[in-house]
Protein backbone atom coordinates (compact mmCIF):
# COMPACT_ATOMS: atom_id res chain seq x y z
CA UNK A 1 0.00 0.00 0.00
CA UNK A 2 1.77 3.64 -1.25
CA UNK A 3 2.01 5.53 2.04
CA UNK A 4 0.16 9.07 1.57
CA UNK A 5 1.62 11.98 1.99
CA UNK A 6 2.13 13.88 5.31
CA UNK A 7 -0.73 15.77 6.46
CA UNK A 8 0.17 19.78 7.41
CA UNK A 9 -2.85 22.14 7.37
CA UNK A 10 -5.05 22.28 9.97
CA UNK A 11 -8.56 24.11 9.58
CA UNK A 12 -10.37 25.34 12.99
CA UNK A 13 -13.59 26.74 12.40
CA UNK A 14 -13.86 29.15 15.55
CA UNK A 15 -16.76 31.38 13.92
CA UNK A 16 -19.86 30.23 16.52
CA UNK A 17 -21.26 32.97 18.36
CA UNK A 18 -21.09 30.20 21.40
CA UNK A 19 -24.62 31.10 22.74
CA UNK A 20 -24.86 28.46 24.90
CA UNK A 21 -22.47 29.75 27.26
CA UNK A 22 -24.10 33.65 27.48
CA UNK A 23 -24.10 35.65 28.91
CA UNK A 24 -20.11 34.90 29.37
CA UNK A 25 -19.55 34.48 25.32
CA UNK A 26 -20.77 38.13 24.91
CA UNK A 27 -17.47 39.58 24.67
CA UNK A 28 -15.11 36.54 25.25
CA UNK A 29 -14.63 34.11 22.66
CA UNK A 30 -16.36 30.44 23.56
CA UNK A 31 -12.95 29.35 22.31
CA UNK A 32 -11.18 31.17 24.81
CA UNK A 33 -13.26 29.26 28.00
CA UNK A 34 -10.34 28.00 29.98
CA UNK A 35 -10.56 24.30 30.97
CA UNK A 36 -8.22 24.83 33.87
CA UNK A 37 -5.95 27.09 33.23
CA UNK A 38 -5.66 26.35 29.44
CA UNK A 39 -8.01 27.74 26.46
CA UNK A 40 -10.23 25.37 24.84
CA UNK A 41 -8.00 26.51 21.63
CA UNK A 42 -4.74 25.82 23.18
CA UNK A 43 -5.67 22.20 23.91
CA UNK A 44 -6.78 22.17 20.00
CA UNK A 45 -3.60 23.76 19.02
CA UNK A 46 -1.33 21.49 21.23
CA UNK A 47 -3.40 18.47 20.09
CA UNK A 48 -2.43 19.69 16.09
CA UNK A 49 1.12 20.25 16.86
CA UNK A 50 1.41 16.48 18.26
CA UNK A 51 0.46 15.13 14.92
CA UNK A 52 3.06 16.82 12.80
CA UNK A 53 0.67 20.13 11.90
CA UNK A 54 2.69 22.91 10.64
CA UNK A 55 0.03 25.08 9.33
CA UNK A 56 -3.26 26.42 11.27
CA UNK A 57 -6.06 27.74 9.35
CA UNK A 58 -8.34 29.80 11.67
CA UNK A 59 -12.01 30.43 10.40
CA UNK A 60 -13.13 33.56 12.22
CA UNK A 61 -16.50 35.92 12.14
CA UNK A 62 -16.91 39.45 13.56
CA UNK A 63 -15.88 39.90 17.47
CA UNK A 64 -13.06 37.10 17.65
CA UNK A 65 -10.48 39.62 18.25
CA UNK A 66 -9.49 38.29 20.88
CA UNK A 67 -8.92 34.99 19.58
CA UNK A 68 -6.52 36.62 17.36
CA UNK A 69 -4.45 38.32 20.17
CA UNK A 70 -4.52 35.50 22.30
CA UNK A 71 -2.30 33.47 19.20
CA UNK A 72 -0.33 36.78 18.83
CA UNK A 73 3.26 37.51 20.49
CA UNK A 74 3.19 39.26 23.81
CA UNK A 75 6.48 40.51 24.31
CA UNK A 76 5.38 42.92 26.89
CA UNK A 77 3.88 40.43 29.28
CA UNK A 78 6.67 38.20 28.86
CA UNK A 79 9.26 40.58 29.33
CA UNK A 80 7.60 41.49 32.53
CA UNK A 81 7.54 37.88 33.11
CA UNK A 82 11.32 37.61 32.10
CA UNK A 83 11.85 40.51 34.64
CA UNK A 84 10.34 39.25 37.49
CA UNK A 85 11.94 35.69 37.18
CA UNK A 86 8.98 34.15 36.66
CA UNK A 87 10.38 31.57 34.24
CA UNK A 88 7.36 28.80 34.87
CA UNK A 89 4.92 31.63 33.67
CA UNK A 90 6.41 32.37 30.67
CA UNK A 91 7.48 28.71 29.78
CA UNK A 92 3.55 28.49 29.99
CA UNK A 93 3.29 31.94 27.80
CA UNK A 94 5.54 30.74 25.64
CA UNK A 95 3.76 27.50 24.63
CA UNK A 96 0.96 29.30 23.29
CA UNK A 97 3.31 31.39 20.78
CA UNK A 98 3.19 30.42 17.28
CA UNK A 99 5.83 30.18 14.87
CA UNK A 100 5.87 33.00 12.36
CA UNK A 101 4.17 32.25 8.97
CA UNK A 102 2.53 29.30 10.81
CA UNK A 103 -1.60 30.96 11.44
CA UNK A 104 -3.98 32.12 8.53
CA UNK A 105 -7.03 33.70 9.22
CA UNK A 106 -10.35 33.14 6.66
CA UNK A 107 -13.68 34.80 7.52
CA UNK A 108 -17.37 33.36 7.71
CA UNK A 109 -19.40 36.06 7.24
CA UNK A 110 -22.58 34.00 8.14
CA UNK A 111 -23.72 31.23 10.12
CA UNK A 112 -24.39 28.63 7.45
CA UNK A 113 -23.40 25.30 8.69
CA UNK A 114 -19.55 23.40 9.23
CA UNK A 115 -19.34 22.88 5.90
CA UNK A 116 -19.26 26.62 5.09
CA UNK A 117 -17.00 27.29 7.39
CA UNK A 118 -14.61 24.67 5.92
CA UNK A 119 -15.52 25.95 2.36
CA UNK A 120 -14.27 29.45 3.54
CA UNK A 121 -10.69 28.33 4.07
CA UNK A 122 -10.42 26.66 1.00
CA UNK A 123 -8.12 29.00 -1.07
CA UNK A 124 -5.86 28.65 1.81
CA UNK A 125 -6.08 24.73 1.72
CA UNK A 126 -5.61 24.53 -1.85
CA UNK A 127 -4.75 20.83 -3.14
CA UNK A 128 -3.60 18.92 -0.49
CA UNK A 129 -5.10 16.91 2.39
CA UNK A 130 -5.61 18.57 5.59
CA UNK A 131 -7.28 18.19 8.95
CA UNK A 132 -10.46 19.90 11.02
CA UNK A 133 -10.56 19.93 14.47
CA UNK A 134 -13.56 21.58 16.45
CA UNK A 135 -12.10 23.07 19.72
CA UNK A 136 -15.61 22.05 21.13
CA UNK A 137 -14.84 18.88 21.37
CA UNK A 138 -11.60 17.89 23.85
CA UNK A 139 -10.51 14.36 23.83
CA UNK A 140 -7.90 13.21 26.08
CA UNK A 141 -5.95 9.79 25.80
CA UNK A 142 -2.78 8.62 25.99
CA UNK A 143 -2.10 9.34 22.23
CA UNK A 144 -3.58 12.65 21.56
CA UNK A 145 -6.39 12.17 18.37
CA UNK A 146 -5.48 13.69 15.53
CA UNK A 147 -1.83 12.26 16.10
CA UNK A 148 -3.37 8.66 16.26
CA UNK A 149 -5.84 9.27 12.89
CA UNK A 150 -2.77 10.69 10.79
CA UNK A 151 -0.69 7.39 11.40
CA UNK A 152 -3.75 5.42 10.10
CA UNK A 153 -4.45 8.27 7.20
CA UNK A 154 -0.68 7.54 6.39
CA UNK A 155 -1.83 4.22 5.61
CA UNK A 156 -5.10 4.56 4.34
CA UNK A 157 -5.85 7.73 2.47
CA UNK A 158 -8.65 9.02 1.27
CA UNK A 159 -10.89 10.51 4.55
CA UNK A 160 -11.19 9.55 7.46
CA UNK A 161 -13.43 10.82 10.16
CA UNK A 162 -13.25 10.09 14.20
CA UNK A 163 -16.39 8.06 15.48
CA UNK A 164 -17.26 7.27 18.83
CA UNK A 165 -20.25 5.33 20.23
CA UNK A 166 -23.24 7.67 21.75
CA UNK A 167 -26.34 6.91 23.38
CA UNK A 168 -29.23 5.64 20.71
CA UNK A 169 -31.18 8.38 22.31
CA UNK A 170 -28.36 11.15 21.45
CA UNK A 171 -27.77 9.72 17.58
CA UNK A 172 -30.22 12.71 16.83
CA UNK A 173 -27.52 15.38 17.57
CA UNK A 174 -24.84 13.91 15.11
CA UNK A 175 -23.71 12.46 12.00
CA UNK A 176 -24.12 8.84 12.38
CA UNK A 177 -21.95 6.03 10.26
CA UNK A 178 -23.19 2.94 8.78
CA UNK A 179 -19.85 1.64 8.55
CA UNK A 180 -18.41 -2.11 8.90
CA UNK A 181 -15.26 -2.32 11.34
CA UNK A 182 -13.22 -5.31 11.88
CA UNK A 183 -11.22 -6.20 14.74
CA UNK A 184 -8.94 -3.14 14.08
CA UNK A 185 -10.19 1.03 14.61
CA UNK A 186 -10.15 1.24 10.66
CA UNK A 187 -14.05 1.12 9.28
CA UNK A 188 -15.20 1.21 6.03
CA UNK A 189 -18.11 3.77 5.57
CA UNK A 190 -21.25 2.94 3.52
CA UNK A 191 -23.04 6.28 4.64
CA UNK A 192 -23.62 8.62 6.91
CA UNK A 193 -26.59 10.19 8.12
CA UNK A 194 -26.16 13.58 9.39
CA UNK A 195 -28.84 14.12 12.94
CA UNK A 196 -30.81 11.34 12.07
CA UNK A 197 -33.81 10.43 13.91
CA UNK A 198 -33.15 7.08 16.79
CA UNK A 199 -35.47 4.91 14.40
CA UNK A 200 -33.80 5.92 11.09
CA UNK A 201 -29.98 5.68 12.53
CA UNK A 202 -27.84 3.31 10.91
CA UNK A 203 -25.76 2.56 13.96
CA UNK A 204 -25.18 4.75 17.36
CA UNK A 205 -21.77 5.33 16.15
CA UNK A 206 -21.05 9.02 15.72
CA UNK A 207 -18.83 11.26 14.23
CA UNK A 208 -17.26 13.72 16.28
CA UNK A 209 -15.13 16.80 15.58
CA UNK A 210 -11.74 15.32 13.92
CA UNK A 211 -11.59 14.91 10.21
CA UNK A 212 -8.64 14.48 7.81
CA UNK A 213 -10.21 14.88 4.22
CA UNK A 214 -9.06 14.83 0.69
CA UNK A 215 -9.87 18.34 -1.09
CA UNK A 216 -11.90 16.51 -3.38
CA UNK A 217 -14.66 17.46 -0.09
CA UNK A 218 -14.14 21.20 -0.96
CA UNK A 219 -15.53 20.94 -4.52
CA UNK A 220 -18.65 19.51 -2.70
CA UNK A 221 -18.59 22.29 -0.35
CA UNK A 222 -18.69 24.54 -3.14
CA UNK A 223 -22.30 23.52 -4.50
CA UNK A 224 -23.39 24.81 -1.53
CA UNK A 225 -26.22 22.28 -1.41
CA UNK A 226 -28.40 23.20 2.10
CA UNK A 227 -28.94 19.96 4.07
CA UNK A 228 -29.73 19.30 7.74
CA UNK A 229 -30.95 22.17 9.78
CA UNK A 230 -30.84 24.77 6.97
CA UNK A 231 -26.95 24.55 6.71
CA UNK A 232 -24.28 22.94 4.66
CA UNK A 233 -23.23 20.27 6.36
CA UNK A 234 -19.81 18.83 6.19
CA UNK A 235 -20.77 15.91 6.41
CA UNK A 236 -22.80 15.74 3.06
CA UNK A 237 -19.98 16.51 1.26
CA UNK A 238 -17.62 13.56 2.76
CA UNK A 239 -20.80 11.25 2.04
CA UNK A 240 -20.82 12.45 -1.86
CA UNK A 241 -17.29 11.22 -1.80
CA UNK A 242 -18.44 7.76 -1.19
CA UNK A 243 -17.85 5.55 -4.13
CA UNK A 244 -15.01 7.89 -5.70
CA UNK A 245 -12.53 7.93 -3.09
CA UNK A 246 -12.28 5.89 0.57
CA UNK A 247 -14.48 7.07 3.15
CA UNK A 248 -13.05 5.39 7.00
CA UNK A 249 -14.66 5.65 10.20
CA UNK A 250 -11.74 5.95 12.91
CA UNK A 251 -12.89 4.31 16.20
CA UNK A 252 -9.93 6.65 18.62
CA UNK A 253 -8.06 6.11 21.94
CA UNK A 254 -9.29 8.72 23.57
CA UNK A 255 -12.00 10.05 25.99
CA UNK A 256 -14.22 13.01 24.16
CA UNK A 257 -15.54 15.66 26.20
CA UNK A 258 -18.16 17.74 24.63
CA UNK A 259 -17.11 21.39 25.45
CA UNK A 260 -19.61 23.23 23.52
CA UNK A 261 -22.47 22.04 26.58
CA UNK A 262 -22.40 23.60 29.83
CA UNK A 263 -22.52 19.65 31.38
CA UNK A 264 -19.47 18.73 28.94
CA UNK A 265 -17.67 21.36 29.97
CA UNK A 266 -18.14 20.89 33.59
CA UNK A 267 -17.63 16.93 33.58
CA UNK A 268 -14.36 18.28 31.35
CA UNK A 269 -12.60 20.92 34.09
CA UNK A 270 -13.55 17.98 37.21
CA UNK A 271 -11.58 15.65 34.90
CA UNK A 272 -8.44 17.57 33.58
CA UNK A 273 -8.20 19.16 37.52
CA UNK A 274 -8.35 15.97 38.70
CA UNK A 275 -5.85 14.31 36.69
CA UNK A 276 -3.14 17.63 37.58
CA UNK A 277 -0.97 16.45 40.28
CA UNK A 278 -1.01 20.50 41.75
CA UNK A 279 -4.55 20.57 41.93
CA UNK A 280 -5.87 16.71 42.70
CA UNK A 281 -5.75 16.77 46.44
CA UNK A 282 -7.29 20.24 46.84
CA UNK A 283 -10.17 19.78 44.39
CA UNK A 284 -10.89 16.43 45.76
CA UNK A 285 -11.35 17.55 49.18
CA UNK A 286 -13.19 20.45 47.07
CA UNK A 287 -15.85 18.50 45.35
CA UNK A 288 -16.07 16.57 48.77
CA UNK A 289 -17.43 19.46 50.51
CA UNK A 290 -19.40 20.55 48.20
CA UNK A 291 -21.45 16.59 47.26
CA UNK A 292 -21.43 15.11 50.64
CA UNK A 293 -23.38 17.91 52.41
CA UNK A 294 -26.06 17.54 49.37
CA UNK A 295 -25.90 13.81 49.05
CA UNK A 296 -26.77 14.14 53.08
CA UNK A 297 -29.35 16.20 52.66
CA UNK A 298 -31.54 14.38 50.39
Amino acid sequence: MTRQPKVTKAVFPVAGLGTRFLPATKSVPKELLPLVDRPLIQYAIDEARAAGIEEFIFVTARGKSALEDYLDHAPQLSATLRLGNKTSLLAELERTRMPTGAVAYARQDEPRGLGHAVWCARHLIGNTAFAVILPDDVIAGPTPCLQQMVEAYAECGGNLVAAMEVAPDMVGSYGILDAEFGQGRLGAVKGMLEKPSPENAPSNLAVVGRYILDPAVLDHLSQQSIGAGGEIQLTDAIVAEIGRSSVYGYRFDGRRYDCGSKAGYLRAMVAFALERPDLRDDFEACLASVVQPQVAAQ
